[in-house]
Formats: C-alpha cells, sequence, structure tokens
C-alpha cells in the first residue's frame, strides 16, 4: 500500500469515525456527513457516495446498537413498530419523488426540522410515567448520567406511527437519513425520553439502510475500499458515541440535537441551491 492509499484509508476511518459518534448520540445514522464529504472531497458520484454511506450508516448502527440494546437504552419493541411504517413511507416517498419537484420536498424537510429544532430547544422534555408499570408500552431505562431509572410509557402510539410514515417519505425523497424525523416524533409526539429515542433510532437506521447497501452492492455501484474505511470508522465512533450518549444530561443532549437538525436544514438548503 503506498503512501497516498494509506492517508485516504485513514482519512475514510476518520470520517467515518466523526460520523459514527454523531450517529450513535443523536440517532441520525451519519448520512449527512457522510455523503457531502465523500462528494466534495473524495470525487464521487451521487450515487456512490449514497451507497457508501450505507455502508458506514449500517456500521454504526450494529456499533451502537450492541450497547443500548445491552443497555435497554434502545427500544427494540418499538422500534421494530415503526419500522414497518417506515419502510411503507420509504416505499410511499420511492414513488412520489418522480413526480415532485426536488426543491419543494427539500424545502418541507427543512420546515420540518427547524419547527422540530425549535420546539425541541424550548420546550422541556415531557415523560409520562407508567400508572402501574405493567402496561403495554410502558419501558424503562437507567439513565447513567444521574444514576436514576427512568419509566416511561409511549404516549399516541397511532400518531407516531404515521408521522413515521412522513419519516420514511423524507428519507427517500431528499436522501437524508428518517432519524432526523424519527427522534423528534418519538419524543415530541410519543414522549419518549431523547436518550431512549435516539438510541432506538440508531438501532432502526441500520435495518433501513441494510436494504438499501445489499441492493447497491449487488448492482455494482458500491466502491468497497472506501465502504471498507468508512465502515471501520463509523464502528468505532458508534461505540465512542454510546459512552458519550449515555453519560451526557438529557437536557443537554436534546439542545445539541436541535443546533444538529438546524445545520442539517441548512445543508440541505445550500443543497439545492447548487452550492453543495
Amino acid at each position: 500500500m503506498c503512501t497516498m492509499e494509506l492517508l485516504i484509508l485513514l482519512s475514510l476511518i476518520a470520517l467515518g469515525t466523526g460520523a459514527g459518534i454523531m450517529g450513535a448520540l443523536f440517532g441520525l445514522g451519519g448520512g449527512v456527513i457522510f455523503v457531502p464529504v465523500l462528494m466534495l472531497c473524495y470525487g464521487m458520484s451521487p450515487v456512490e457516495a449514497a451507497a457508501v454511506s450505507l455502508v458506514g450508516i449500517v456500521a454504526g448502527s450494529v456499533g451502537a446498537s450492541s450497547v443500548f440494546v445491552e443497555k435497554r437504552l434502545a427500544n427494540v419493541r418499538l422500534g421494530l413498530l415503526l419500522e414497518v411504517t417506515t419502510t411503507i413511507g420509504a416505499v410511499a416517498g420511492a414513488l412520489i419523488a418522480g413526480l415532485l419537484e426536488e426543491w419543494i420536498l427539500s424545502l418541507i424537510f427543512c420546515a420540518v426540522m427547524i419547527y422540530s429544532a425549535i420546539r425541541m430547544y424550548l420546550i422541556p422534555e415531557r415523560v409520562v410515567e407508567p400508572k402501574d408499570g405493567k402496561g403495554r408500552m410502558s419501558f424503562e431505562y437507567r439513565d447513567e448520567a444521574n444514576g436514576e431509572t427512568i419509566p416511561y410509557e409511549v404516549q399516541n402510539v397511532g400518531k407516531g406511527g404515521i408521522a413515521c410514515v412522513f419519516a420514511g417519505m423524507m428519507s427517500s425523497m431528499t436522501g437524508v437519513g428518517g432519524g432526523a424525523v424519527k427522534v423528534p416524533v418519538m419524543n415530541l409526539i410519543m414522549r419518549v425520553p431523547m436518550k431512549a429515542a435516539s438510541a432506538t433510532s440508531s438501532y432502526m437506521i441500520g435495518i433501513t439502510a441494510f436494504s438499501g447497501a445489499i441492493t447497491y452492492f449487488f448492482s455494482g455501484q458500491l466502491e468497497l475500499a472506501f465502504a471498507g474505511g468508512v465502515a471501520i470508522g463509523a464502528f468505532l465512533g458508534a461505540i465512542a458515541g454510546t459512552y458519550l450518549a449515555r453519560r451526557i444530561s438529557t437536557k443537554h443532549l436534546r439542545r445539541y440535537f436541535s443546533v444538529v437538525l438546524i445545520i442539517m436544514a441548512v445543508l440541505v438548503l445550500l443543497r439545492v441551491g447548487g452550492i453543495l
């Protein structure tokens, strides 16, 4: 391996590590970092960048879920339930995408992101405690930041499922991970604590991204060398991200997430304007 190839590999691992940390912290997967960086810095086409990005998202999801599921932060039952409606939305989005202008879809996505960011930053988290602790949608997790066990009961399951159809549609139509919509949906509508919502999203996005990555692989559009470097970094970064996510306070995590949503909205707008 020549020096240039080694430098490229190390830079890809570094890219994956950064995206993996962010993905584990906020349940976003890191696609919003992977795609523009791979296109701008490595000269990849949008399709090639998307394919490598999906592999990185899968690797990051595996790394994060291996910890979040063990620590019972990720709500597996809720994640599987919402993944059904998200998948329906993704299929619908793929069909609708050809009928609408991309800039219209992107503006809708940005409006939702900005609205969610403002609400999550300004409005305190509201968690509904189970009445008897035995309900079908009653759960709990241990918050390592303060050493407390946090019980919660998932609310508005129907509304949350419908909102995740929209999340799947936006993910499919704009190429930005559905976690940017699913985390606010779980936190604001379904009253799932922020840490559990982001951990559950990290678990969910790996399922969605895997099917896309396999499709790209069998179609021959996946650059394996690039995907390998990104996957290594994403896995390691996700492990580090789970450590940070478990120890940061919920209040700060929500505010940081709000800032990330605003940045994502700005990046999408720049892409629509032809700057990215």
